[in-house]
């Protein structure tokens, strides 16, 4: 039985017009993908305008919790658990026909005081570990097309390739990681398992990492079903597009379907013509480098409003150096040039595909 705060946004989706057009979901399916996504939370939902856009099913054909379905919110307590806030999601993906990334099971951030905080050796360490990802991949069974299992584990420097010292793999061991998959497969043997990671877009010690990572699962004869490529970018730190590509495929090659999972791109502010132009030259082949490859099931803009980003008004200068603007629109609703490049490429074929 629905909650009467699901009823009252069922009937709010129900009764709002449409406000918008947008198509990127259309046009990706028509040249052969699953979906094109966004990253949503449910505090977003009491803004009617953004609302119209997220419920839009032309515009966005899957989504995916930003913060909702990590540690701290679903297992706040040891013996405490929340689903309320993801729930709302996944049902109104469900409502609007969406599919459901889920994000994300294992990471070294966000997690509950009681967890970081405890005593614990490996084998104490395991056991919680196996618990959480058990019981809410449980909780979602049948309802989301794929896991992040697990999240960054890779060292944030692009240039080292190893793993993360965290208290995973400090406790546990690398082997955490194939114990995090094995288990996930078996309480949803249906849904997809990814790795997700960033810095792995263009070639490197950390793409190459990541590729260990992913032999590493499968030599351990556990299943491991695509990789995510976050595709945090700026203009001036951006793979092109045959870089992309040639990673894609490297990954690809190993078996995998691969997904774009968390793309935006932030410019320096103030923005300019200039600047705004290149965002779009970088959204378009990431885009493109995704359609080119076969295994590429779909892309995922990590919210698609400024407003609301989490590269937002709040944090251009506390944490980016002054870039911001990440998103396909301006917090007054206008579109970018990003999202007319986008558009534009999936409309028209170029001639090397």
């Amino acid at each position: 039985m629905y909650s009467s705060l699901r009823i009252l946004l069922y009937t709010t989706l129900t009764v709002l017009p449409v406000l918008v057009s947008g198509q990127l979901n259309d046009l990706a399916q028509r040249r052969g993908k699953l979906y094109f996504g966004t990253e949503t939370e449910t505090w977003e939902f009491n803004d009617t305008t953004y609302l119209s856009h997220l419920n839009n099913v032309r515009e966005f054909g899957a989504l995916v919790p930003g913060n909702s379905m990590k540690w701290e919110v679903i297992q706040p307590g040891r013996y405490e658990w929340n689903f309320t806030l993801a729930d709302q999601i996944v049902d109104l993906a469900e409502h609007n026909g969406q599919h459901m990334r889920c994000h994300n099971l294992v990471w070294h951030e966000q997690l509950p005081g009681w967890l970081v905080n405890g005593t614990w050796g490996k084998e104490n360490l395991t056991a919680v570990m196996i618990d959480h990802v058990v019981r809410e991949v449980t909780h979602y069974k049948g309802k989301c097309y794929a896991w992040d299992v697990v999240n960054e584990v890779l060292n944030d420097d692009p240039n080292n390739g190893t793993l993360r010292s965290d208290m995973w793999l400090d406790i546990i061991g690398p082997e955490y990681i194939a114990i995090a998959f094995e288990h996930a497969a078996r309480a949803d043997p249906h849904a997809k398992l990814y790795y997700n990671e960033y810095d792995i877009e263009f070639k490197g010690p950390k793409h190459d990492g990541a590729m260990k990572v992913v032999k590493m699962i499968q030599d351990a004869g556990v299943r491991i079903d695509g990789i995510g490529f976050e595709s945090h970018f700026t203009p001036s730190t951006a793979p092109g597009l045959q870089e992309q590509m040639d990673c894609m495929k490297d990954f690809t090659d190993l078996g995998l379907e691969l997904a774009v999972t968390e793309l935006d791109v932030r410019i320096l502010l103030p923005d300019s013509p200039e600047e705004l132009e290149q965002q779009e030259t970088v959204y378009v082949d990431t885009v493109e480098a995704c359609m080119n490859t076969e295994k590429c099931v779909g892309m995922t803009v990590w919210d698609f409003w400024d407003q609301n980003s989490w590269i937002g008004p709040l944090t251009w200068d506390l944490y980016y150096n002054g870039y911001g603007e990440a998103d396909l629109y301006f917090a007054n609703w206008t579109r970018k040039p990003a999202y007319t490049g986008i558009e534009s490429a999936l409309k028209h074929r170029p001639s090397h595909w």
